[in-house]
């Protein structure tokens, strides 16, 4: 009996091992995932950023172009050239 006894006892030690393996590899393996949706969510926000940072890169080179000058000065500040005629839409 004392052999039975013992055989059981390694079986439950058995079992209790492989068990708690599997939920801990079941667990690693949710966490990775997490980390792995993480990862695409940041690279997401970089390739946004890089964008935006090309698109001030870009603006800030035409900055200096007079053709960009003109259209902010026409479009923000709502100036003209002297011999220009400005016609007003009074309709609305």
């Amino acid at each position: 009996m004392k052999i039975n006894i013992k055989k059981l006892f390694k079986k439950l030690l058995l079992v209790a091992f492989v068990s708690y393996v599997t939920i801990t590899l079941i667990n690693q393996q949710k966490l990775l995932n997490e980390y792995e949706t993480d990862i695409a969510s940041v690279e997401d926000d970089i390739e946004e950023a890089n964008e935006y940072k090309d698109s001030l890169v870009s603006l800030k080179e035409n900055s200096s172009s007079l053709e960009y000058i003109e259209k902010i000065a026409r479009e923000k500040l709502n100036m003209y050239k002297p011999d220009e005629k400005v016609y007003i839409d009074v309709g609305n």
